[in-house]
């Protein structure tokens, strides 16, 4: 049997067996081994080596154990550094209560002193033992041996029998060696599982990206929240709260008790219990035990423990995520860090969400508006205009692999005006996917603003600064275009300068710019220029001019200003069909590196 575990972040290394093996020695009286122990330590060194799974090497080694070592009840317990308490890693003979409830404090009971000291503990009859802690009637005598790696205690390995006296010092010697062993495969299983529950996370982080941009109704998106939440953290109770701006409270909009979802009308003010403090100090508070804490409110009279963590958007608290354990000392900080990136996430998917049904009801009274909605519901990747903006447009996306960093999209200003966005984040796969959602997200929220291109970015980069992730940033290239004046705006975040085509040339439109999300105090200039019937300017993102061929030659920005100046007298589709013709013509059948998105405008 045992303990499930919660969600972590960090990167595994795995510790050697000749690390863990050297803190838990054999005694010099005992320095001759029994073929029988040998070929048993044998097997539990060859099951740590060959099994990442922990189930199966407790499970194993348990067996082997009883060979050497006859015994009723059987348990490896791991420190929880945090709370510095013993809890049940794998167990026989316990009731299934004490193995998911009972945490053992360090410094208690035979095992607690066990971890405290970190020197091994017989004891023949647990009757004339103060220390003893009854987990199961009956047991009379016990041996604890400490987890040792690099020093320190990491867990005990227990065994009892109901026997007084059923144990030997040459016993408790054996157990020392096994224990030797289990160290390091408890710290090599717990970091492989850190590993696995980090790429759940990122999967579902990407979950979240992708319902924030598909899904426009707020209490849908919630109520799917809970959903992806639960896949993160194994919650028992759960509230989204939410902030109604003319009460000045935050509203349940979903709850959920043992996996059934409940109606409650509970209303709490910005400063009352944990998700007021939380929503005061604009910061995830942890509470390992409510009953001490004077700030709760009792909601849910079996809640023990509870986390609240707010949903911020551009400084402003929008959302509570309020979650609770029947268990004291059930969340971590691992579960904070995981739950602190969901909600930042939906923080901005709730609020866009928010934007765009208002925007519905502002649009519902004239038609060419109500149309530009529809096309703001469409998918992920953005449909050409239909308006005439007195442009021709063409767009295409080739992701290299199944999510990617590139993005596009086009803002209508008004009926007269269009914006167009083109970019790039850092990385690939699901955080990528996810960090460029949430920047077509904060675009859409920002252009019934109707802001310059230098002013969109300039507000962009400022959101991006305030909430920095750890590496990430993303480069955009941002211009409007003015129909009836013939005149294009353009600014420039680190993005690719975009080809433009005009008077008999083809060259590349000077402007330049600090990525997003890198220099809160970062400023951009912003070029105008006055096109004419004909003139072409051509957007790609690096999967164009880094291709590579079989020479591992790049194609290259010279390469791709010399075949648009070719091609200057084709339609826009006809220009990007030609581009990704020729570039996977060089490419010679090697596979593409990175993603490939090309948006052409040709003035009509």
């Amino acid at each position: 049997m045992r303990r499930p575990k919660p969600a972590g972040t960090f990167r595994p290394t795995r510790v050697s067996e000749s690390e863990a093996f050297t803190e838990n020695r054999l005694p010099e009286a005992a320095t001759e081994l029994s073929p029988e122990l040998l070929a048993t330590l044998v097997e539990i060194g060859e099951e740590v080596n060959s099994s990442l799974d922990l189930d199966q090497v407790l499970k194993k080694a348990a067996e082997l154990v009883r060979r050497l070592v006859p015994y009723e009840i059987f348990a490896v317990l791991r420190l929880d550094d945090a709370t510095q308490e013993l809890v049940f890693e794998f167990a026989i003979g316990y009731t299934r209560e004490v193995v998911e409830t009972w945490r053992v404090p360090v410094g208690k009971g035979i095992t607690g002193t066990a971890a405290q000291t970190g020197q091994p503990l017989l004891v023949g009859d647990v009757r004339n033992d103060p220390r003893y802690l009854a987990a199961v009637e009956s047991v009379r005598s016990e041996i604890a041996v400490p987890l040792m790696l690099k020093g320190r205690v990491i867990g005990v390995l227990d065994i009892q029998s109901r026997e007084a006296d059923a144990f030997t010092r040459e016993q408790q010697q054996v157990l020392a060696l096994v224990a030797s062993r289990l160290a390091g495969a408890l710290e090599n299983a717990q970091l492989y599982e850190s590993a696995r529950r980090q790429a759940e996370t990122l999967r579902v982080l990407n979950d979240v990206g992708r319902e924030a941009s598909s899904i426009l109704d707020v209490d849908e998106l919630l109520r799917k929240a809970a959903d992806l939440i639960k896949r993160v953290i194994d919650y028992q109770m759960a509230s989204i709260l939410v902030y109604d701006a003319k009460k000045g409270r935050f509203t349940h909009a979903v709850d959920v008790r043992y996996g059934r979802s409940e109606q409650s009308k509970l209303e709490i003010g910005p400063t009352e219990g944990i998700v007021g403090a939380a929503v005061a100090r604009k910061e995830a508070v942890l509470v390992p035990d409510v009953s001490q804490d004077p700030r709760y409110i009792l909601c849910n009279p079996e809640a023990k423990s509870e986390l609240a963590v707010p949903m911020i958007y551009k400084g402003s608290v929008v959302g509570v995520i309020d979650l609770e354990s029947p268990v004291k000392n059930y969340f971590t900080e691992e579960h904070v860090q995981a739950l602190s990136i969901l909600a930042g996430s939906l923080a901005v998917a709730v609020e866009n969400a928010r934007l765009y049904q208002e925007a519905l009801r502002e649009e519902a009274e004239q038609a060419e508006e109500l149309q530009a909605a529809r096309l703001m519901q469409d998918a992920l990747l953005p449909k050409v205009p239909a308006e005439d903006f007195g442009l021709e447009i063409a767009a295409r996306y080739v992701p290299a692999r199944e999510l990617g960093g590139d993005m596009y999209d086009f803002l209508r200003y008004g009926p007269q005006q269009l914006a167009v966005a083109i970019g790039d984040v850092t990385g690939k796969g699901s955080a990528a996917a996810l960090f460029g959602a949430t920047v077509v997200g904060m675009m859409r929220s920002l252009a019934p603003q109707k802001p310059s291109p230098a002013d969109m970015l300039r507000q962009l980069n400022g959101i991006l600064s305030e909430r920095r992730v750890e590496g990430r940033f993303a480069t955009l290239c941002f211009i409007t275009w003015q129909k009836g004046r013939q005149k294009l705006r353009i600014a420039n975040a680190g993005h690719w300068q975009p080809l433009l085509w005009k008077d008999g040339r083809c060259a590349k439109i000077p402007v330049e710019g600090l990525p997003l999300g890198i220099e809160d105090q970062a400023v951009y200039d912003e070029r105008a220029y006055s096109l004419d019937a004909g003139d072409v300017l051509v957007f790609y993102s690096d999967g164009i001019t880094e291709r590579t061929n079989a020479a591992e030659e790049f194609y290259g920005s010279e390469r791709l200003r010399l075949l648009v100046a070719a091609n200057h007298a084709a339609s826009a589709g006809e220009i990007v069909t030609r581009m990704l013709e020729e570039v996977e013509r060089f490419a010679g059948g090697t596979p593409a590196g990175d993603d490939v998105t090309i948006v052409a405008v040709k003035v009509k």
